[in-house]
């Protein structure tokens, strides 16, 4: 434990040694949950979102720094805001070291400075690949260190991620189940497009703990999205965003690099009930189905339910078109059968109907659908709820063709 709370991180690399200082150099212990913490910073603004943290966390009632306003994401979900419970903040705690250390690691200038052969990213300039979903070497650093924080958080029992065959049992005695995509959009990290890690999580199962370590691990992680007790991503862009739900609400932490603090500077998150932004991949329009294509014609010209033009906004990064979308309503969308159920699909899900939005296949409600593959695979629609609404209305919006694309 005091290693993993050391204020400073290195990572292994084959040609360089990198070393981050993520928090200030003395730290306020907690005994009640026997860690470390860091107390919001002192300071009369903080990227311009004082006024807005202050006028937002009175309506939302979360506790802060009551001398400039700030609240930083350990108070905000401790006894004196959200009071989350003491396992799930000690998790917490460690899910939010985790991803500190990836946003270092994915911001490190090494990643464009070893060039055509990337240590990092394990990408090659020209090569052609055979499976656009094939991990990168960064994805398995980043797997790596979830796994390691989520074993030294001793709050979990099993996990199960994109980069893993089969959910990993940890600990006989951990109350939760951690389902997660440790680096999504990681091909995109050459071009220094916004990556992300996505994390749901579960209670474990009890009524399991008799049954063979494989069979219960898999059960434990094919668990309802109606039974998250917490999901969130983390935007590695511009700005290092964690956003999350505990149930109460979405609510949006920036990183604040000097003190290593995740500042809530988007409390209550509510999603507009109507966008103007439609986010897919439209190249492949003549392979969608008939009535998706209607439904992005008709939206376009502005003779939908809502009479305005919509514009089309992709980054092909699934938190950063979905982080937009939370904030400005419309629609992030892949129809076809590509992003996954448990770790990707779910917890996002979540996050919208928290904030007021919605998931969808196209047809069904995605927290109703019941996992019965890790790796399961569906169409996601995500975003606005009058606008979710409207597309499905158009009946067959989930593309079939799927003839493979190489980019």
């Amino acid at each position: 434990m005091q290693q993993l709370l050391s204020p400073t991180i290195s990572y292994p690399s084959p040609l360089f040694h990198l070393t981050f200082h993520p928090f200030p150099p003395k730290p306020h212990f907690c005994p009640t949950h026997r860690l470390s913490f860091y107390p919001p910073p002192k300071m009369a603004s903080f990227c311009g979102f004082l006024a807005k943290s202050q006028m937002d966390m009175t309506a939302a009632g979360g506790g802060g720094d009551g001398a400039n306003g700030f609240s930083s994401l350990m108070d905000y979900v401790g006894k004196g805001g959200l009071d989350v419970g003491d396992d799930l903040l000690v998790l917490l705690y460690h899910i939010q070291f985790a991803c500190k250390r990836i946003a270092a690691l994915v911001a490190s200038p090494f990643n464009s400075a070893l060039g055509k052969h990337s240590a990092l990213t394990g990408a090659t300039s020209g090569a052609a690949a055979s499976d656009r979903d094939k991990p990168k070497p960064l994805d398995i650093v980043a797997n790596e260190i979830i796994l390691s924080s989520l074993r030294n958080s001793g709050k979990v029992s099993v996990m199960a991620s994109e980069e893993d065959d089969a959910p990993i049992w940890i600990n006989d005695d951990g109350p939760f189940v951690v389902v997660l995509d440790p680096l999504d959009g990681s091909r995109n990290i050459d071009a220094s497009i916004p990556t992300g890690t996505i994390f749901g999580v579960y209670n474990r199962l009890t009524e399991l703990d008799n049954q063979p370590t494989g069979e219960k691990a898999l059960l434990n992680s094919l668990q309802s999205g109606t039974k998250l007790v917490a999901a969130g991503y983390v935007l590695y862009s511009s700005a290092t965003i964690l956003c999350a739900s505990f149930g109460s609400g979405t609510h949006a932490f920036t990183l604040d690099h000097s003190t290593g603090d995740f500042i809530l500077t988007h409390p209550s998150i509510r999603i507009p009930p109507r966008g103007q932004i439609y986010s897919v991949n439209d190249a492949r329009y003549f392979d969608w189905p008939e009535g998706l294509r209607q439904y992005i014609d008709t939206v376009r010209q502005g003779k939908g339910k809502f009479p305005k033009k919509y514009s089309a906004r992709y980054i092909c990064s699934l938190v950063a078109d979905f982080h937009r979308t939370v904030l400005y309503g419309g629609i992030a969308m892949n129809p076809r059968d590509h992003l996954r159920l448990v770790y990707e699909a779910n917890p996002l899900s979540y996050l919208a109907e928290q904030a007021g939005g919605k998931g969808s296949d196209g047809k069904s409600r995605i927290l109703s659908i019941q996992p019965v593959k890790l790796h399961q695979r569906l169409p996601l629609f995500l975003g606005s709820l009058e606008d979710i609404d409207e597309l499905e209305s158009y009946g067959d919006v989930q593309q079939k063709v799927n003839p493979g694309y190489e980019v």
